[in-house]
């Protein structure tokens, strides 16, 4: 599509009329300028990892606009609606996180409620302050925001979806929100092309993110052309289990919200489960899939149904490349790494044993000094007490081999090791050699700058 005149109109429309948020960002993508500023948070500077953002064809069934709430003190628009058409179905993953945040508590109790997730109208999101750790007060703020936009809507309270990412510890105000609903109304009624109301919601939601992430992908069902757009955030506080992060993702297909659950979960484990930047998990992860049914594809009501594996693996790609920006713009990260565990005793251990890697944060600041220091590596997965074989282990950077035969490697050579590791993308594959299974789990490097950034958040 990107390729079609349609493609390359949307694609000027979007430049023009957000070229001012995203000049920076452009300018960071160009060679020798990652040190421009980012889009979010003044005083970042955009990730040298960073990708553009997609252009999205329309999705029917859904409008979006952004707008300035206020939560930020400077000038950045902070509050993202998404309004959808009539019986969207929906379905949510969220952060296992001992004290979640009240929209994670309002949109869980709404979705697993009777015929929860049946006809969802709206999704309601703010950056700047996380309304987590706050109480009655917090889950008053939130169900006085639902409660105003689906008067605006026409539409129950439980119809429309919250997510909130930002400071925890401070409670919502909801009027900074409501005050903007006459303009949200106007902006979700007006004539902004489909790919510009993407780009701005992708900006809208960020935090220390230092560009927009956004994915998109076709599909057929029954030989019925369906689209999947999704934006993410997400920049610190990343692991698995939901990872730190808010990922909204609609589809214009038909899907019932049992089978909209069931591609979640599925997709979920080898996506946003499977990136760490920094081994935190947030009160406020958030992933949610809305699905309008306005492109006249069948209904899919059955999880089995085979007219959805085209379908279902788009959905992936979508979900993999959002996860994969998250780790590209991990704060501070100049390394993107993707660590395989092979020849592991079942899939569980191997997943142990590549997060025990990935979040190391002795094995990531030896990336961000480019030094393949593969006894690092030795430690991480022996203090998992995962079934390994010391005998077997055998550990590669790329196509380089470190260690083999728990040993290290007779054919050594240091100088093309130094030069892999020079490389802003790398891979770290370890055998333990206990069996067959494996999995994959991507991080970033660990650099000085993560400090200074995390150092500075409130201020």
């Amino acid at each position: 599509m990107s390729g079609s005149r349609e493609g390359r109109s949307t694609g000027r429309k979007i430049e023009q009329a957000i070229g001012k948020a995203l000049d920076p960002l452009a300018s960071a993508l160009k060679p020798k300028a990652a040190a421009a500023a980012a889009p979010g948070k003044p005083g970042l500077q955009v990730s040298p990892l960073a990708v553009p953002f997609p252009t999205i064809g329309a999705v029917g069934g859904v409008e979006i606009t952004t707008a300035r709430a206020g939560f930020y003190k400077h000038e950045r628009d902070d509050l993202t609606v998404f309004r959808f058409a009539r019986g969207t179905t929906c379905a949510g993953v969220f952060t296992r996180h001992r004290i979640g945040s009240a929209p994670v508590d309002w949109c869980k109790r709404h979705l697993d409620g009777a015929d929860g997730g049946s006809d969802v109208r709206a999704l309601v999101v703010n950056a700047g302050c996380a309304n987590a750790f706050t109480g009655k007060a917090g889950a008053d703020a939130a169900r006085r925001t639902a409660s105003e936009v689906a008067k605006r809507f026409g539409c129950r309270q439980r119809d429309v979806m919250l997510a909130s990412t930002g400071v925890i510890g401070v409670v919502l105000d909801d009027r900074k929100i409501a005050a903007r609903l006459p303009e949200v109304e106007a902006g979700l009624d007006g004539d902004v092309p489909a790919g510009e109301q993407w780009a701005r919601a992708g900006l809208g939601i960020m935090t220390t993110d230092t560009f927009p992430k956004g994915s998109y992908a076709e599909a057929r069902i029954d030989g019925v052309k369906v689209r999947i757009a999704g934006i993410a955030k997400g920049s610190g506080m990343i692991a698995p289990d939901m990872a730190t992060m808010l990922g909204f993702i609609v589809t214009d297909a038909a899907i019932a919200p049992p089978v909209l659950k069931a591609l979640l979960g599925l997709h979920v484990r080898t996506t946003f489960n499977s990136v760490t930047v920094d081994g935190d998990t947030s009160t406020n992860d958030t992933c949610l899939l809305f699905a309008t049914g306005a492109s006249g594809a069948p209904l899919i009501g059955r999880v089995g149904d085979r007219r959805l594996k085209e379908f279902s693996a788009a959905l992936d790609k979508v979900m993999l490349d959002l996860a994969h920006q998250l780790v590209r713009d991990g704060e501070g990260a100049t390394k993107f790494v993707r660590v395989t565990v092979e020849g592991a005793s079942s899939p569980a251990s191997a997943r142990k044993l590549a997060k025990s890697i990935a979040d190391s944060p002795l094995v990531k600041t030896a990336f961000a000094g480019e030094d393949a220091n593969w006894g690092r590596v030795v430690m991480a997965v022996g203090k998992t007490d995962e079934p390994v074989s010391r005998e077997r282990l055998a550990i590669r950077f790329g196509p380089h081999v470190a260690a083999v035969e728990g040993a290290p490697s007779p054919t050594y050579d240091e100088a093309k090791m130094s030069a892999y590791m020079k490389k802003p993308e790398l891979e770290v594959t370890v055998d333990v050699g206990m069996g067959r299974a494996s999995a994959t789990v991507w991080t970033c490097d660990l650099t000085k700058r993560y400090v200074e950034i995390n150092g500075d958040y409130r201020s």
